[in-house]
């Protein structure tokens, strides 16, 4: 922002009057560049008592205004200044930051261009023009002025700052480096760049130098709650639970916004502090209760605990904006439990692969309800769903037809009111191709009382945020391998399935995975195996939907669907649950799974 300074600003008046204004605005700005604000405001008032169209105290004033966050009056007195003087490039710039404070973003946009063509070479406007144009999604166009600021002020640390953070949301972290490395040069001790180079440095991966990058931060500025809240999540992924935790507490001591409380909830659910976590999720809502996060985590905590009457009801409020708006049907009405008999309803897909088979369950229920029910999911699944009894027709994309209603499909469970009791586990719903079952059954050859054949999965997406807590190595199971009575078959998909290279020989004995091309084909192997061992991922679900008998390892603080402490789930009966009991030990799982297959 323009700071006020002095320069007279008044309209024509008598030699006198124009005097005691000039003297009182001169005292007004004194107190105000010193930040005596109170003190300045009745020199301000006084002057324009005097003298109305003077647009240096009507400019100045509405600084002051701003300064103390009171946006509708500071837009006021700079519009009557500018009505009096349309040529001063600051109050324009001014002016734009003030729209852009009360969120009038296209109203900032016109005037840091007013003040720019009064003064093309106008840095802090420029630099300004491109946050209004990065707030409003344009990064591209804001990383032009911000270049252009740079042209007239190439010392200007705050647009090297923001030429940095737009770089990073375009993905381009190494340019974005470069940008915070010319920041550091000007101000070495400035925490901001050191958090923003911290972010870009997670974002690629190198997470030691991420961790610097705050921790420099953090020393440089110990009271920043957003540095303590991105080195916690950070160092909480790579396993330091009690260090998160740290930085979460310090960060809700800080600012106990609504962010900050859910991820210190977040960092006792992964402890498995379950009975401590609720009461933060609590109070986020009560500071914000359309916070989307709070809810979805309690749900999960509810849910996890049995409590599928709340559990579920919290579940249905887990939307934000961006992640509804993906598959939100707007021209239909949108069910919430109303009666079905005759009419239409469009269930859409969402989540994970995993998420659909468990789910894909519901259509029967909805069926037996009077729906004629459709399915929207995604296209890798159609085969597959188009065989589920109830469904009356599946697709991919947007709808062809019109519905009476349509349904996110995890929020169906809370529209039909589903307890653990009422969970439908009538297996299988799933069916694979008859004739690729029989191709299948060619392959893997005929049953063997001598040896099982067990498929396997050890890994799930690298991509999923908690992947390292739920998947594990190939190593780690290396002990079974040495069992004589099995037969492995490798069911491993993606970047862990280069594992099998350096494998014992019977791990690698079976390995169709090359022709696992579709969800069909795993299916149709899956059927013609005895038993699955897998880690938690969609191949576990869809074994489990087909009806087969699954033994799933599961990391100490496992996803809400397997509830606590049980060896086994309503959802699948006969799925086999083996779980660590501590943090990282999958070394005792296997060894309780050894012996479960020896003594099979």
């Amino acid at each position: 922002m323009e700071h006020p300074s002095r320069r007279d600003g008044g309209r024509t008046a008598r030699p006198a009057a124009a005097a005691h204004v000039t003297s009182l605005i001169d005292t007004a700005l004194a107190a105000h560049q010193a930040g005596r604000l109170d003190a300045a405001e009745p020199f301000y008032r006084e002057a324009l008592a005097v003298d109305p169209t003077h647009t240096r105290a009507l400019h100045y004033f509405g600084v002051l205004h701003y300064q103390r966050g009171q946006y509708d009056a500071a837009a006021s007195l700079m519009s009557r200044a500018l009505k009096f003087d349309r040529h001063d490039a600051a109050c324009w710039s001014n002016r734009g930051l003030v729209a852009a404070a009360l969120g009038h973003l296209d109203e900032a946009t016109i005037c840091y261009d007013q003040a720019l063509q009064l003064q093309p070479d106008f840095a802090d406007a420029r630099n300004n023009f491109g946050v209004a144009l990065q707030a409003q999604g344009a990064l591209n166009e804001a990383l032009e002025q911000y270049r252009l600021a740079l042209t007239s002020n190439p010392a200007m640390v705050d647009a090297h700052l923001n030429i940095g953070t737009v770089l990073s949301r375009l993905g381009r972290f190494d340019e974005a480096l470069a940008s915070y490395r010319d920041v550091l040069a000007l101000d070495p001790n400035l925490a901001e760049a050191h958090f923003n180079a911290g972010n870009a440095y997670h974002a690629q991966g190198r997470h030691n130098a991420a961790i610097a990058s705050f921790e420099r931060a953090l020393a440089l500025r110990a009271d920043y709650a957003e540095a303590h809240v991105n080195l916690g999540s950070l160092i909480g992924r790579l396993g330091d639970y009690a260090g998160a935790e740290a930085h979460y507490r310090r960060a809700v001591a800080l600012k106990p916004i609504p962010t900050h409380l859910v991820c210190l909830g977040g960092s006792l659910a992964a402890q498995g502090r379950l009975d401590e976590e609720e009461g933060f999720y609590r109070q986020a809502l009560a500071l914000d209760p359309h916070y989307a996060d709070a809810h979805q985590n309690l749900a999960w905590l509810l849910l996890k605990r049995g409590d599928y009457k709340q559990g579920w009801a919290e579940f249905a409020l887990r939307w934000r904006k961006q992640d509804y708006d993906a598959i939100a049907v707007p021209d239909l009405a949108e069910w919430h439990g109303e009666p079905l008999d005759g009419r239409s309803l469009l269930v859409v897909g969402e989540q994970g692969f995993g998420d659909h088979f468990q789910f894909l369950r519901f259509a029967r229920v909805l069926q037996q309800r009077g729906a004629t029910v459709d399915l929207c999911v995604r296209e890798p699944l159609l085969p597959l769903v188009e065989r589920i009894p109830g469904v009356n027709h599946a697709f991919s994309g947007k709808p062809g037809r019109e519905y009476d209603f349509w349904v996110p499909m995890m929020s169906v469970p809370s529209c039909v009111g589903t307890e653990l009791s009422t969970i439908p586990a009538e297996l299988p719903y799933l069916f694979a191709d008859k004739a690729k079952l029989k191709a299948w059954r060619r392959r893997v050859g005929p049953a063997d009382k001598s040896k099982r054949k067990v498929g396997l999965v050890w890994a799930g997406s690298p991509t999923f945020g908690n992947d390292r807590y739920r998947s594990m190595t190939l190593a780690d199971l290396s002990a079974l391998s040495e069992l004589k009575h099995i037969a492995w078959y490798a069911l491993q998909k993606g970047p862990a399935h280069a594992q099998l290279a350096d494998a014992p020989p019977a791990f690698r004995a079976h390995d169709f995975t090359a022709c696992l091309s579709s969800f069909e084909e795993t299916a149709a192997l899956i059927m013609n195996l005895d038993l699955v061992l897998a880690v938690d991922t969609g191949v576990a679900h869809l074994a489990g939907a087909l009806g087969k008998p699954v033994w799933l390892l599961l990391p100490a603080n496992s996803d809400w669907r397997w509830l606590e402490a049980r060896s086994d789930t309503p959802w699948y009966p006969g799925m086999r649950l083996f779980r660590q009991k501590t943090a990282g030990d999958w070394a005792t799982v296997v060894a309780e799974v050894s012996d479960t297959l020896q003594a099979h």
